[in-house]
């Protein structure tokens, strides 16, 4: 009988974009509430608040001659230098987005062929059994194509897979939204290898949900605050309070749901590296980990010891933001945080759908 293989990075890479959009560049927006009224505040008080909740300082935007498949080879072709493999061994390339290519002056979105296609194009793999495919699950989209990539390892059919998270936000937020200022644009690609570990490297356990029966609408698309904007476009909205309320009901108890299948506790856990969504959500999901646990209150210096934090420079980039969180602290550039081999590692998201998920990783 065959040893049981696991998913193992052997690579990583990110792009984060070059133009640095800071909250005081919005203080010329117009901002509307949901049903289309101005909201009877300054940009100054709404920026001021909004950085107070979501500890969002700035966030980066991609210039007008790049794509999401632009990006997403970017950081692909960081992943194979990193991880230093043939690219035509690779057996899958799986890129989570939600919106394809879009261009600056349109917001349609644009799926054909797929942006895992575009990336092995531009990559230049002539193999035809490296299979690309796409994968739109909301912001846990990446975590969601290393649980697929981990599932054909051990079914035993495939042995290195590349899989990439991208997005470009800001070509569908809408600028008279102030929710909309979350939203940020970059990539991240990991490379993972099937490997005999006996369990003591690699992805160890996961998690994943789906609420749609009360929750499928908190993020959609919508037309603009402004009823005198944008015409027929369609932009990024979200229900922040209910998907606040959503997220720190369910992202703890499916945290503690993968540490339970891996066999572990909350002691066994090095660090926890959560989608960049909401500084103030993220804190509260741990504390919310460390109370069903028995600790009812988690020193906030723990908290931050184990939990790092990208949002207030890099914003809200969905489906990138983990995977470049990993690359950013296996390459030094995260100041007091490291990944060092043997820690034990609990990733987490959750966004459209609703979807969630967490996995539990050895580095």
């Amino acid at each position: 009988m065959d040893r049981l293989k696991t998913s193992v990075i052997i690579g990583t890479g990110c792009y984060i974009p070059e133009k640095v959009v800071r909250n005081a560049d919005f203080l010329q927006h117009i901002f509307h509430d949901l049903d289309g009224q101005k909201i009877d505040k300054t940009p100054e008080e709404i920026t001021l608040k909004f950085e107070e909740i979501t500890g969002i300082k700035e966030r980066r935007y991609v210039t007008d001659n790049l794509l999401t498949s632009d990006i997403a080879f970017f950081a692909a072709e960081q992943a194979l230098e990193s991880a230093k493999v043939d690219r035509e061994s690779l057996d899958y390339i799986i890129c989570a987005h939600n919106f394809g290519d879009v261009r600056p002056d349109s917001n349609r979105v644009d799926l054909v062929p797929s942006i895992a296609a575009r990336v092995k194009n531009k990559l230049r793999i002539k193999n035809p059994k490296t299979v690309a495919y796409d994968l739109p699950f909301g912001c846990p989209g990446w975590l969601e194509g290393m649980i697929q990539a981990n599932a054909f390892m051990q079914a035993g059919i495939a042995e290195r897979v590349m899989v990439i998270g991208a997005e470009t936000l800001s070509r569908v937020t809408d600028p008279h939204d102030r929710d909309s200022m979350i939203f940020a644009d970059g990539a991240g690609a990991t490379i993972v290898e099937a490997r005999e570990t006996g369990g003591q490297k690699g992805l160890m356990s996961h998690a994943t949900r789906t609420d749609t029966y009360n929750h499928c609408h908190l993020l959609t698309m919508g037309s603009s605050h402004n009823p005198r904007h944008g015409g027929n476009n369609l932009y990024l909205k979200m229900h922040g309070h209910q998907l606040y309320k959503y997220a720190l009901k369910v992202v703890p108890a499916l945290i503690k749901e993968s540490i339970d299948k891996a066999g572990l506790s909350i002691e066994d856990i090095d660090s926890v590296l959560l989608h960049q969504a909401n500084e103030k959500m993220d804190i509260e999901i741990v504390k919310r980990l460390f109370r069903l646990y028995g600790n009812r209150r988690p020193d906030p210096g723990l908290i931050n010891r184990i939990m790092p934090m990208s949002i207030s420079w890099l914003g809200n980039s969905s489906v990138a933001t983990i995977p470049t969180l990993i690359d950013l602290i296996l390459k030094h550039k995260m100041v007091d945080y490291n990944l060092s081999e043997g820690d034990t590692t609990v990733l987490a998201s959750v966004g459209a759908g609703m979807n969630a998920n967490a996995i539990v990783y050895r580095f």
